[in-house]
């Protein structure tokens, strides 16, 4: 009989439990925690790809359809959110940015639309004066393309150290250049590191000299290895987090691809993911083959998902701004000069090896045709040797500069194109004038060539280098105009995307980039409750009102992180 009786007992617990189960998933699916009504969704789901308001429960998207179809999901405890026709997406991606590098320009001095040198120097006076004789300021945001006035642009297209160093001889000043691939030292800082006219410049770098062959002060991709300024302190290495994440949350960004961080910077994102305070989605980049086998294998939807660390980023070139990106012919406007490889060719090739052996996604910043060609070229030999590696999903990061012959090449390897439409915009006005007007039509920031062949583009700012806002990168994505509605030379308009095609890249095609598509990109019954709110619809107000449109909402996990006009919320303890 015992053996019976301890059966019956078993059958018994097992109905009391799916019967509790049963019973609280009822209870739990007829209750939403937030509600969004009379909305204006665009769901990028195909069967039903227009929608009037959206249940949540937890963080999980419950219903979509209209107000009446998620009425009986309102309960006593539910927040609901009258949209009044405010446009709801799902939440944008930012597929190419540098998460701590947008909190610490807000640390230093900014220098983001200077008009020239005068106005630099100015900015930097200015932070001297509450400086220690000694003390370090650090800065980043000169562009000297963009400079009204040019006058001091004497040598090889950019200024010399002398009047800074006049004007600030006692301390070491460090500033980047927007773009990261150059930077700017007065002697001071010279002095400290060691540079003078006999120091050579190193491999895959430059250093910028006069006639006289005295170091003007600027140096290129991996001579800036050679000005070492003090790193950050460990309170603001947290604030710059911290300072990063707020920003995006503010213009509508609910998941970030940070293009390359070392351990630390890794350790810092699983402290705060322990403590449930990213509020954003991060896939981080390992940054370098070094950093990658450090690590060993991926991290996966670490935090309760909010962190993974699939992707290795390398960078094959410099940037074309300051001549370092690889072409496979000279620069127009720098004779001689036809930029050169940061990383060696051989070390692509290893890390995609590595890669396809471990489960990693591969992320090569290449933004000259010729870097273009040799990351491909990397690719195509380790994919060779790994065939039954099917989904890698390698990505070529910026691909702003191609050869015809190169574009298929993209479809038939399955290679992501990471592309930033801000960038065209930026850039186009002067990118003829160190290309030529045939190179740059043939291959420059070539977007319907590649959708054409079927690859997908996944869209971004590469923040700090821009401001990190969606809005003004797809008003770039789909107009090819500078903000102001007024075409810029070279802007070659037949390149542009559709409202469509821009949305998904900042959507689903981004999701898609990061292995996210099956949680997130799309609002669908199911998947992650993260949306983007803005008051104005993009995808169909004139033109020049996309600019106009303000993020009303930032909603990740379920949770509003970000409402216009109220102060951000504290992170989650």
């Amino acid at each position: 009989m015992q053996p019976r009786l301890n059966l019956a007992y078993a059958l018994l617990s097992i109905l009391i439990v799916c019967f509790c189960t049963t019973t609280n998933a009822q209870v739990r699916r007829s209750t939403a925690d937030l509600v969004l009504t009379n909305g204006t969704i665009h769901t990028l789901n195909p069967d039903r790809p227009k929608a009037q308001a959206v249940a949540i429960i937890g963080n999980q998207i419950a219903v979509v359809g209209t107000n009446d179809e998620v009425m009986p999901f309102v309960g006593p405890d539910t927040r609901v959110i009258d949209l009044k026709n405010q446009a709801v997406y799902p939440g944008f991606k930012e597929s190419h940015g540098h998460l701590m590098g947008i909190g610490t320009a807000k640390l230093q001095v900014n220098l983001v639309g200077v008009s020239g040198y005068k106005e630099l120097i100015e900015r930097i006076v200015t932070r001297a004066q509450n400086a220690k004789p000694g003390e370090w300021i650090t800065g980043r945001g000169w562009h000297e393309e963009k400079w009204t006035d040019r006058s001091s642009l004497t040598v090889r297209g950019f200024m010399t150290h002398d009047d800074l160093t006049k004007a600030v001889p006692n301390n070491p000043v460090w500033v980047r250049r927007a773009d990261g691939h150059a930077a700017f030292a007065n002697a001071k800082a010279m002095e400290v590191a060691g540079v003078d006219r006999n120091t050579a410049s190193p491999e895959g770098g430059a250093i910028i000299m006069d006639a006289d062959g005295n170091p003007t002060g600027v140096f290129i991709d991996r001579a800036m290895r050679l000005i070492k300024s003090p790193p950050l302190t460990e309170s603001q290495r947290r604030q710059a987090l911290e300072l990063g994440i707020e920003e995006c949350l503010a213009n509508g960004i609910t998941m970030f691809d940070d293009a390359g961080v070392n351990v630390g910077t890794i350790d810092l994102y699983k402290e705060y993911a322990d403590q449930g305070k990213l509020n954003l989605r991060l896939y981080a980049m390992a940054g370098g083959l070094k950093t990658m086998r450090t690590l060993g294998q991926p991290i996966i939807d670490y935090g309760n998902g909010f962190l993974n660390v699939r992707a290795v980023k390398l960078v094959a070139d410099g940037a074309l701004g300051s001549r370092g990106a690889a072409l496979l012919e000279e620069y127009e406007d720098d004779p001689g000069n036809s930029g050169f490889f940061t990383t060696p060719p051989e070390t692509v090739y290893t890390a995609s090896q590595y890669a396809l052996q471990n489960g990693w996604q591969v992320a090569t910043h290449a933004i000259g045709d010729r870097a273009n060609r040799m990351m491909l070229d990397m690719y195509e030999k380790a994919m060779k040797e790994f065939p039954h590696v099917k989904d890698h999903r390698f990505r070529d990061e910026h691909t702003q500069i191609l050869d015809e012959a190169d574009i298929k090449r993209f479809a038939k390897l399955g290679i992501i194109a990471s592309m930033q439409g801000i960038h065209a915009t930026s850039d186009l006005s002067w990118a003829p004038n160190r290309l030529g007007v045939h190179r740059t039509e043939e291959g420059g920031y070539v977007w319907q060539k590649l959708l054409k062949e079927g690859v997908k583009i996944i869209n971004g700012t590469d923040a700090p280098v821009e401001a990190v806002d969606p809005i003004a990168s797809y008003y770039a994505s789909v107009t090819r105009q500078k903000e102001n509605g007024t075409p810029v030379g070279g802007m070659y308009g037949d390149q542009r995307m559709t409202r469509h095609e821009a949305l998904r890249s900042y959507t689903l095609d981004a999701a898609y980039g990061s292995f996210h598509e099956n949680q997130g990109g799309s609002i669908e019954v199911g998947k992650l409750a993260d949306f983007t709110i803005l008051t104005k619809d993009i995808m169909t107000v004139p033109e020049q009102e996309i600019l106009e449109s303000e993020v009303m909402y930032t909603i990740v996990d379920g949770i509003v992180r970000y409402e216009k006009g109220k102060p951000m919320k504290p992170a989650i303890p």
